[in-house]
């Protein structure tokens, strides 16, 4: 289970987030949502620990993440919303690198990487330099990297932007089997297309989630038109 509760940030004399809690079972995808300049890119990097809040906590199976941080980045998979991939590197050695960097035993990494390269749909690309790869083949090269050591908890910070039609959706069955094996927490503004594939959508307005919205027993116009509402500060 991950657990946040009661996270509060501000820049400068600005309030950005008051008072966030939010809890994410295992298996489920949820979608951060929210205007522009709400805190969602805030909250993400709070939660992958590269910004530290003013108050709150954050758990992982009651355990305190920002207690012990070095415990809980092992856990964790982060993917920023404009990575920065080391575009000399083949895709393959590129996620051999990081699955080093991140303390995977040798023996291991041939598999993980596999995985991975299999997950994202990248076996066509697996020996091609990265500065060669189109932008939407490029985000799965970071999703890749994000879920390489299945992490219990993956973060996905505007996942969707930039990608055509297509992209999306590719993008969209990547993230339904990371979910197999771990909680994700998606940002992002494409409401039509994150409603298709969320389990919950959370709104984050005025500094809090104002709304929890599941996606159980609701027809995809239904969950739309929920959402858009919340969005707008009506009924949740």
């Amino acid at each position: 289970m991950y657990e946040v509760r009661n996270i509060a940030f501000s820049y400068s004399d600005r309030s950005v987030l008051k008072d966030v809690s939010f809890v994410v079972s295992p298996g489920e995808t949820v979608s951060l949502v929210g205007d522009n300049g709400a805190g969602k890119t805030t909250l993400i990097k709070i939660l992958a620990t590269l910004m530290t809040p003013e108050s709150g906590t954050i758990r992982v199976d009651g355990q305190d993440a920002l207690a012990h941080p070095i415990r809980y980045r092992s856990q964790l998979g982060y993917m920023q919303e404009n990575p920065a991939l080391y575009e000399d590197m083949t895709v393959k050695g590129y996620l051999r690198y990081r699955a080093q960097l991140k303390g995977e035993p040798d023996k291991r990494i041939r598999r993980r990487v596999g995985e991975a390269i299999e997950i994202c749909k990248l076996a066509d690309t697996r020996d091609r330099p990265i500065r060669h790869l189109s932008f939407g083949q490029k985000k799965r090269v970071a999703l890749a990297d994000a879920m390489l050591l299945r992490p219990r908890v993956v973060l996905l910070d505007d996942v969707l932007a930039g990608l055509d039609c297509g992209m999306r959706e590719a993008a969209a069955e990547i993230i339904s089997n990371v979910a197999a094996f771990s909680s994700v927490i998606v940002t992002g503004h494409e409401i039509t297309d994150l409603v298709k594939w969320s389990t919950r959508i959370l709104v984050l307005r005025g500094g809090v989630i104002s709304a929890s919205i599941p996606s159980a027993g609701l027809q995809h116009g239904e969950f739309v038109a929920k959402v858009s509402a919340a969005l707008r500060g009506g009924a949740k």
